[in-house]
């Protein structure tokens, strides 16, 4: 199956569950592979074949910086939500990380795979 890839997408966010995270924006980094059938989109080379990588990009982007979870799971799970809206979106991949989240480390997150519901 092919594969669309945002990686390393970064956001601003409320996130966590210690009284410090709920008050402080901090980043959070997002990489998403979504998985479909690019052949119509190859061959006609027409955008409205495609998934729109960049509108996926700005709406993860806008649901992470305003719905304020306090798991990475959560937010996980509403990235991949939001990607399994797209026509032709069959499976998605969805990393979530919050940097500088635990000491030692370069971040610590969850990653996901979703499909549709058939």
């Amino acid at each position: 199956m092919d594969k669309i890839i945002i990686k390393d997408l970064i956001a601003h966010g409320i996130i966590g569950i210690n009284d410090w995270e709920r008050t402080k924006r901090q980043p959070i980094l997002i990489n998403i592979v979504i998985f479909t059938d690019m052949r119509e989109a190859g061959q006609t080379d027409n955008i409205d074949d495609c998934i729109d990588y960049h509108s996926v990009a700005n709406r993860v982007v806008a649901h992470s910086e305003t719905i304020q979870r306090f798991t990475v799971e959560a937010l996980a799970n509403d990235i991949a939500s939001l990607c399994l809206e797209e026509a032709g979106a069959r499976k998605v991949r969805v990393r979530v990380e919050k940097p500088d989240a635990v000491e030692f480390t370069k971040s610590v997150g969850v990653e996901i795979e979703r499909k549709q519901k058939r």
